[in-house]
């Protein structure tokens, strides 16, 4: 039907790159297997883009991106040229429906495109529409859960434009949300217990925008997002020691900053982000019967300022880490583990992707 929202592959036939384009970087991960229900990180990148390449999920500028993607690909010296990508959340409908278990394909897809019609709002020609079943039912043994998701045909060509520009092919189009998720399972493993029963508020803080997403066993339960993130310490750091944003993004990521650094601006917007996170939680109780989390998992670039977890535990006094789905991962020899600790809350959405080369579907 369009494009994936699972990936169609047959794994042992082909090997993926998970490539994630967000508003401040290109990023690559590449995953093989590792015995029978391990993985191996085999490589992976981080390219830099210009800033506002990319403006809400949008590509603005598409020489940027593929120059980025390009340089990124080269780093990785693999010769993999198949790739998954995301849309943003903002970009794709997501909606779950109930239908009989047991439907053939065509029945399905006739199904899918009836519920469709009802609730995207501009004409189905225009959109780019797919369905994953997830399950039975809940206490319906006889009917099944799909997820159907829809997007509008030129957010889907972008991506793929860029993608094929760089010489790269797509095979899989997700959802970027959804592979978070798909990663942040890999983090609950490491949680007491699993993770099981206990209430987790992810807290993705990217460039521009924090999105919390609450999840129990595995369900979410809330989600939220806000004005909130990385650009906004360099900035601070363009303009306190005046330098352009190119310059104030390369110094914050090198640490090559001037002695009073932390204290004047490091601390304070360490500060702030916890504020941020405690004000969205609040958000979370007042509009739900929870009061309480038993974790809060941080990702995303901000997650790997040295110590931002003690930061925001003392604020929230929740119990609070950061997000590394490779911790239980073998590593190849191509990849340098204390880079790789750093890097690990910001590749949360592609190492998603890459785990989409195991998909069995």
């Amino acid at each position: 039907m369009g494009f994936d929202i699972s990936a169609f592959l047959n794994p042992k036939a082909r090997t993926l790159l998970g490539l994630d384009i967000s508003s401040s970087a290109v990023k690559f991960v590449e995953l093989a297997a590792n015995g029978k229900d391990g993985y191996r990180v085999e490589r992976y990148a981080i390219e830099v883009l210009p800033k506002d390449s990319v403006t809400d999920g949008n590509i603005t500028n598409l020489d940027a991106v593929v120059d980025a993607i390009k340089r990124a690909w080269k780093r990785l010296g693999t010769s993999t040229r198949n790739v998954a990508m995301a849309l943003p959340a903002s970009a794709v409908i997501t909606k779950k429906i109930i239908v009989a278990a047991g439907l053939r394909e065509e029945e399905l897809e006739v199904q899918v495109e009836t519920e469709a019609n009802q609730y995207i709002p501009f004409p189905l020609d225009d959109v780019n529409l797919d369905y994953q079943i997830i399950g039975p039912a809940p206490s319906m043994p006889d009917e099944v859960e799909v997820l159907i998701a829809a997007s509008k045909k030129e957010r889907v060509e972008d991506r793929v434009a860029a993608a094929e520009a760089s010489g790269l092919k797509v095979l899989v189009v997700d959802v970027d949300s959804l592979a978070k998720l798909a990663a942040f399972e890999l983090v609950e493993r490491q949680l007491p217990n699993g993770g099981k029963d206990q209430i987790v508020a992810l807290v993705d803080i990217g460039a521009s925008a924090m999105h919390l997403t609450v999840l129990k066993n595995g369900q979410q339960v809330y989600a939220r997002e806000q004005a909130f993130g990385g650009g906004q310490l360099t900035q601070d750091i363009a303009r306190h020691y005046g330098m352009n944003q190119e310059e104030a993004e390369a110094a914050k990521r090198t640490g090559n900053l001037p002695e009073g650094y932390e204290a004047e601006l490091l601390v304070p917007f360490m500060e702030n982000l916890a504020l941020e996170v405690s004000r969205a939680l609040q958000f979370f109780f007042t509009s739900t019967q929870f009061s309480k989390v038993d974790h809060i998992v941080l990702a995303g670039g901000c997650a790997s300022i040295h110590g931002v977890d003690e930061v925001v535990a003392t604020r929230t006094q929740f119990d609070t880490l950061v997000a590394n789905p490779f911790a239980n991962m073998v590593l190849s020899d191509r990849v340098r583990a204390r880079a790789l600790l750093t890097d690990a809350s910001a590749l949360m959405v592609a190492c998603g992707l890459a785990l989409r080369r195991f998909d069995t579907a």
